[in-house]
């Protein structure tokens, strides 16, 4: 039986717990690492954890890229983690039509995170011929993280439009206040209790 609280031709509602709390466990075990890492950059730690690559961790994470910007590239990491955990835990089952602001914010925060990842992963070998084990395993959480993500943010864009072609609010709309935001938006009713 289809979820009734899942968007118009949807089978599966993507804002269920079920489909967003592993994602914020991710976000929670990249938030682990990325501020271990961060604390390594602001030298609390005289070494960082590296089990394959001997001091691969070191050159890539005191390398020039890492300190292109005033705070170092894993507390920024760190950051990023954090609103994917708190953005992903705002809101009930219903957020990608009540909460459309928060669900896209949590896309925005969760792709171009993935996306960063894998970029830096691309420049540890090309650039400074070294690798870093945690900084790979950072990169992967991110990416498996932009999938069930995407869904949820897809599910809102939807819901956006649709109140656009309906020449609603879309400003209302976005931030939970438009049409039927109260209510069940679905192709169709489902069938009363009994039936």
């Amino acid at each position: 039986m289809a979820d009734p609280y899942a968007p118009p031709g949807w089978d599966d509602n993507p804002s269920n717990w079920s489909e967003r709390l592993p994602i914020v466990a991710l976000a929670c075990a990249g938030f682990g690492i990325a501020m271990y890492l961060a604390l390594y950059q602001w030298h609390m730690f005289a070494n960082v954890w590296e089990p394959f690559f001997g001091k691969g961790s070191e050159v890539i994470l005191s390398s020039s890229i890492s300190r292109l910007l005033p705070i170092p590239d894993a507390a920024l990491g760190a950051f990023g983690y954090l609103l994917d955990a708190v953005t992903g835990v705002i809101g009930g089952r219903q957020r990608w039509r009540t909460m459309p602001w928060v669900v896209l914010t949590f896309g925005l925060a969760v792709g171009p995170l993935g996306l960063v990842s894998v970029v830096l992963v691309i420049l540890q070998p090309v650039l400074f011929d070294a690798w870093c084990t945690l900084c790979l395993a950072s990169a992967v959480i991110s990416l498996v993280m932009i999938g069930p993500a995407m869904d949820e943010f897809l599910a809102s864009l939807q819901y956006l439009t649709r109140q656009h072609a309906q020449r609603r609010s879309l400003w209302r709309a976005f931030w939970g206040m438009g049409h039927g935001s109260g209510g069940i938006e679905r192709a169709q009713e489902p069938p009363a209790r009994g039936a």
